[in-house]
């Protein structure tokens, strides 16, 4: 259908508005929300209709809202103080006032030059994110600027393919829509994935700019969006510097996303997928009873999918943690069903390197196998450098094994790749528990201080804390770490804790430094 209203025409068909014999760029957001309302032109269409049809029910600021508005004139040549054609009604909603004519693509040489392709069925979504990288666009004119661009998309998508968490198009299927305008909706559909990483690299001053946004297929709306600037004169090192920034930031907002959609659903039509995003919140408070809850989702998720390799390795680390930290009613039996949990997500996919990387945790932890820990937790980031968590994992594993060096780069990796992850205290504690073994108490003191700004809730920064302050000498700040400590874990004894270490005992100077704070013995 083609709208028609001064000297615009509105194609829905094509998705394109013209003035006169000129196309007006608008991008595929703005464009559904001219056609919504030119389409309810009839009534007035209130504030939670647009967000119901153009969001798809997301929360939207009234700034967001009213930003689209005045975008969405300005493409149609109005304005928010002349509202010739969109009208906002206050405390009402808003309405297309134009006087519009409804035509059918006129037929004839256009249209035999330019015959419509039918249609692509759309594709069902996958149980999981589903994603495609598309070609970046180069907007430098520059051919040696495509090879470039078109090697961060190769990147980008082979590093997001190591995620077990992700459904990702292979490149030639992204790489088919190169050079074409194609609406984002319409990719969403024939591809068969609810998001879409869209960019462009420009060439200036010896510099190169690369821009990307990571949008909403199923609504267009956009989730992320950054960019990046380097010298042409390390090329490489720019290629890898935004791959890893891009993979890290959009693997974060599509599971952020997609917890948020599982939590819209009603109970009774969650599927397996679905209870594990709602666990995903409560495993990554990291407290018992947010361990508990997300376990309890997991066993249900693996009641209908009983090889659902991340069910298991959440509810497998619960049982492990209830064993270790002394809230199970039979610790074997616990430690024992959380092995084979993680055994069994191993067994159905033995490069996941997420329950790579905590098995060898567990295996230098329990078991005092420093050897097969280290090689699982090395294989886990080689499998996947870009996963931040076995990362965290790997520098536990080596913070157990006594090797503090490698275990603060290995926690500062992971807080780089993700550094608004919601378990980065994990990667604080670990490190300020590494600095403490190798004597550096003021950093230890520092980073325990950043884990519990993150987490304030669990015992192990206060420990930390309490010990590098008792090194120092700091009394008075030793009292309220303890005190601290104390609140959260009241029954605490100092060789309780560390016969939970067996058969790794753990570093000298932790327990000195617990000691001389004056901690129950």
């Amino acid at each position: 259908m083609r709208y028609l209203f001064e000297e615009y025409a509105f194609d829905t068909d094509r998705r394109e508005l013209q003035r006169g014999a000129n196309v007006v760029s608008v991008t595929p957001q703005v464009f559904d929300l001219l056609d919504y309302l030119i389409r309810n032109r009839e009534r007035v269409v209130s504030k939670g209709d647009l967000i119901n049809a153009i969001w798809n029910g997301r929360v939207v600021s009234d700034a967001a809202l009213t930003t689209r508005l005045n975008v969405a004139r300005s493409a149609i040549g109005d304005c928010g103080e002349e509202q010739r054609l969109i009208k906002t009604l206050p405390r009402k909603g808003f309405r297309f006032v134009g006087t519009v004519r409804e035509a059918q693509r006129p037929a004839g040489p256009e249209v035999a030059e330019h015959p419509e392709e039918s249609p692509k069925p759309a594709l069902a979504l996958p149980d999981k994110p589903s994603i495609a990288v598309l070609p970046f666009e180069n907007m430098s004119g520059d051919v040696e600027q495509e090879y470039f661009a078109d090697g961060v998309v190769d990147d980008i998508t082979t590093a997001l393919s190591r995620f077990k968490t992700l459904f990702v198009i292979a490149r030639n299927s992204s790489f088919s829509y190169k050079g074409k305008a194609v609406d984002i909706k319409q990719i969403g559909r024939e591809l068969g994935v609810r998001y879409v990483l869209e960019g462009s690299v420009r060439k200036a001053a010896g510099k190169v700019r690369i821009s990307g946004q990571l949008i909403d297929a199923t609504n267009g709306a956009q989730l992320w969006g950054d960019r990046f600037e380097g010298n042409l004169s390390d090329i490489f090192a720019l290629q890898d510097m935004v791959t890893e920034s891009v993979v890290s930031a959009i693997q974060h907002q599509l599971l952020r996303n997609e917890i948020e959609l599982a939590a819209r659903r009603r109970p009774n039509d969650l599927s397996a997928y679905d209870l594990v995003m709602r666990a995903t919140p409560h495993f990554n408070s990291m407290t018992l009873d947010g361990l508990a809850e997300a376990a309890r989702l997991c066993h249900a998720a693996l009641k209908i999918d009983p090889r659902y390799g991340i069910a298991a390795i959440f509810a497998g680390y619960f049982h492990i943690v209830n064993a270790i930290r002394g809230r199970a009613i039979e610790p074997k039996s616990e430690m024992a069903e959380g092995m084979r949990l993680l055994q069994l997500a191993l067994s159905i996919d033995e490069n996941d390197s997420d329950a790579l990387s905590l098995m060898g945790r567990v295996t230098v932890f329990l078991y005092g196998d420093f050897d097969a820990g280290i090689e699982m937790s090395d294989r886990a980031v080689a499998l996947n450098p870009n996963s931040a968590f076995s990362w965290d994992q790997r520098g536990w594993t080596y913070y157990f094994a006594c090797q503090g060096e490698e275990a603060i780069q290995s926690f500062e990796r992971a807080i780089r790749l993700s550094p608004v992850d919601p378990l980065i205290f994990s990667s604080f504690t670990g490190m300020g528990l590494a600095l403490l073994i190798l004597g550096r108490f003021d950093e230890a003191v520092a980073a325990a201080k950043k884990a519990i700004h993150k987490n304030p809730h669990l015992p192990t920064p206060y420990r930390c804390l309490a010990a590098a302050l008792a090194h120092l000498g700091r009394e008075e700040e030793v009292r309220d770490a303890v005190a601290r400590l104390l609140d959260r874990r009241p029954n605490f004894r100092i060789s309780e804790w560390a016969a939970g270490h067996r058969p790794g005992r753990p570093h000298q100077l932790y327990v000195d430094g617990l000691v001389k704070a004056g901690l129950p013995e």
